[in-house]
């Protein structure tokens, strides 16, 4: 694999918008990304790019503000690696790098609403398990999960997010016994 990780620059966002679309298979999680652009909680250091050899965008991963209860934490969403890129290990890349960059920056919690046999081996665990809930959403609560990224126990707590996040997760019902439909 040949790539380099870096932070989203304005000139990489048309073809940011273009992956996460393909990844996707719809332009809903684009739109998102564009709406937490323009929030408060958008946070420019950790929106990240992966471009191959000729600097072409293939992946992107960005957290945005959230809380844990009355405690700041980011949330992680979402990654998209391009399809012809994914199982490449671009996105276990543009994880590392989110995760490393989120604690570079002094944060302390990161959330993330996931598929569960994806995430945690990056050490998310899930949030039930700490006493973080969140009820925005019937998902599987296994979906739910939450990581320490200063290895201090992680605060019980509803998981807040920044307004676009909020609506997004609200809007996205997955049927509760089908953990793969958790993004």
């Amino acid at each position: 694999m040949n790539i380099t990780i870096s932070l989203e620059t304005p000139q990489d966002i048309p073809q940011v918008q273009q992956v996460i679309a393909d990844a996707f298979g719809s332009h809903e999680e684009a739109a998102l990304v564009n709406q937490l652009r323009q929030d408060p909680g958008w946070l420019p250091a950790l929106s990240l790019v992966a471009k191959d050899r000729h600097g072409a965008v293939i992946g992107h991963v960005v957290c945005t503000r959230a809380s844990v209860g009355a405690h700041p934490a980011v949330t992680l969403a979402p990654l998209s690696v391009h399809p012809a890129h994914q199982g490449s290990g671009v996105g276990s890349a543009l994880m590392l790098a989110c995760i490393e960059a989120a604690r570079a920056a002094g944060e302390k919690i990161i959330t993330v609403l996931g598929h569960p046999l994806y995430y945690p081996r990056f050490g998310f665990i899930p949030a039930a398990g700490c006493g973080v809930t969140c009820r925005l959403n019937n998902g599987p609560d296994d979906a739910k999960m939450v990581m320490s990224l200063d290895g201090a126990p992680i605060p019980p707590g509803e998981m807040g997010f920044c307004r676009p996040m909020t609506e997004a997760i609200q809007a996205y019902q997955p049927a509760a016994d089908n953990p793969s439909a958790a993004r």
